[in-house]
């Protein structure tokens, strides 16, 4: 059954599909948002448990500061209008089995004190990371992302470039070097093995952990008090309020291209091989004037679109015949609803095992432990949400899943990490009252992304080009339609998504010769 055709068709109620559809309609345009999941957000999101607000996305948002880079941003997107932060003066902590802690301080001059303390023979290096953290205290982030890269011009570059100038000295020095690298050269044991941690992964660029530090230290990353379900709502009724609409529960089967068999007596008039609508697993028919997919990359190529629309790099970042070829990142999650009120504890500490222990098949060396008990909207009174999270292989859950191995997994894995957590809070066992799992295949099965990948493709020193010149928002072959969000963006982030809605937006305005406009709520 065919419905009446709208200018623009967005797959997927993501960030950046939300984004996309509030710019399209700033701008003109009539949209229509489908969504296989019941609610906003994609992988920006957050599950109720008992009472328990568990949330899967946001530990800091950049734009949380008036004045700061990306605010604009989420003001145009109603996200910040009346919502409160959180502001950590830490990252995190990490403590080895001895109680020996470093605390991941965001004021580069408590850091750099603190890390000479711990070690005064790397004073040297402590010096020249800290001086660096502080010279990007002026870096504007959005400024590799507030243009489309399609509409830049040799001048477009140029200014960028020169914006980019008084911070060339900190890139050459950190820009390539990664957590790993950089904890290999402190003199100090425990620093040589917390380093690597403190940024949440060892193959992280230092370069961007530095930013995040800068950007703490300036209020300009601070946590969304509701957390992220609350944030993508917020961002849902923007779109909704500028009359764009929203099919929940309705999952895309297929593109339709202009060509296709069952589509061309239909329409017999249009060029071929331009993307004109969609067919839900209902067969229900959408058309549009423009299509863009702001869900899994790997899925829209070579599911909705049958791999027709394809080239050998596009081949080569998907593996779609080798099993992948850019780096990916599927974590386990596990959530707990605790009897205990944690709000005066560190929110995150790594702890450094002197003795690994098993989970999925890997030995994990060290636990990373976050609490949220300074956002009492997500717990109980009194109350604390406890997570733990870390990397895990795809493949290990994807061999057991849908037999009853699966949820035996999932009770075992949890049951060892709070264990752990048992001799790190004593008593703490006791006071669990609920227990919640998320692998990657739980990711893959609520938000679509291949191999339950949280950030699209991971942020490493291999993709930080592409991060800075990002991925074709075209398919070879395929006209009218476009790709936005994590996976045309490496390293993903809630901001980074966002701002490839708003510019791909922008370029459709250009196509159509119309002058951009944004504004901001009342």
């Amino acid at each position: 059954m065919a419905k009446a055709s709208t200018d623009i068709i967005i797959i997927g109620a993501g960030i950046a599909g939300l984004a996309a559809g509030c710019y399209a309609q700033m701008n003109g345009y009539r949209t229509e948002i489908f969504e296989l999941h019941h609610q906003p957000g994609g992988l920006c999101t957050a599950w109720e448990r008992k009472g328990y607000r568990f949330d899967g996305c946001l530990q800091y948002l950049f734009g949380s500061g008036p004045g700061q880079p990306f605010y604009q941003l989420w003001q145009e997107l109603g996200a910040v209008q009346g919502r409160s932060f959180v502001h950590h003066d830490e990252l995190m902590r990490l403590t080895d089995p001895e109680g020996k802690t470093l605390i991941v301080y965001s004021d580069p001059d408590r850091l750099e004190a603190h890390l000479i303390e711990l070690s005064p023979g790397d004073r040297r290096l402590i010096r020249s990371f800290c001086q660096g953290i502080r010279a990007l205290a002026g870096f504007d982030l959005s400024l590799l992302q507030r243009s489309p890269k399609a509409l830049m011009g040799p001048t477009d570059w140029f200014h960028l470039g020169v914006k980019a100038l008084p911070f060339a000295a900190p890139m050459a020095r950190w820009g390539w070097l990664t957590a790993q690298d950089l904890g290999q050269q402190f003199r100090d044991r425990f620093l040589r093995r917390a380093i690597p941690q403190m940024f949440g992964w060892h193959s992280i660029p230092v370069i961007v952990g530095m930013s995040l530090l800068a950007s703490m230290h300036s209020k300009n990353a601070g946590f969304p008090v509701g957390g992220s379900l609350a944030f993508a709502r917020a961002i849902e009724q923007r779109y909704q309020s500028l009359g764009g609409t929203i099919h929940y529960n309705a999952q895309v089967e297929r593109i339709l291209v202009e060509g296709d068999d069952h589509v061309v007596n239909r329409l017999p008039n249009r060029r071929r091989h331009r993307a004109i609508g969609v067919r839900l697993y209902t067969n229900e028919e959408y058309f549009a004037h423009r299509v863009v997919s702001a869900c899994d990359g790997r899925s829209t190529i070579f599911d909705l679109l049958g791999g027709r629309y394809t080239s050998p790099c596009i081949q080569h970042q998907y593996g779609h015949q080798y099993g992948g070829h850019l780096p990916v990142h599927s974590q386990l999650q596990v959530s707990l609803g605790v009897n205990r009120d944690l709000s005066d504890q560190p929110h995150w500490v790594t702890y450094l095992l002197d003795q690994p222990v098993a989970i999925a098949g890997e030995q994990r060396h060290e636990l990373s432990v976050k609490h949220y008990g300074f956002d009492p909207t997500l717990a109980p009174e009194k109350k604390s949400v406890v997570t733990v999270t870390m990397t895990t292989p795809y493949q290990y859950w994807q061999r057991i899943y849908g037999r009853s191995a699966y949820h035996s997994e999932e009770i075992q894995e949890s049951g060892i990490l709070i264990d752990q957590l048992e001799q790190i809070y004593p008593g703490i066992k006791a006071d669990i009252e609920t227990v919640d799992v998320a692998t990657p295949l739980s990711y893959e099965r609520y938000t679509g992304n291949w191999q339950g990948s949280s950030c699209g493709w991971l942020l490493t020193r291999r993709t930080m080009p592409l991060m800075i010149s990002g991925l074709r928002k075209t398919l070879p072959g395929l006209q009218r339609f476009y790709r936005i969000g994590q996976w045309v963006e490496p390293g993903g982030s809630v901001p980074v998504v966002a701002m490839s809605g708003r510019n791909i937006i922008q370029q459709i305005c250009h196509e159509d010769r119309k002058a951009f406009k944004a504004t901001v709520p009342a």
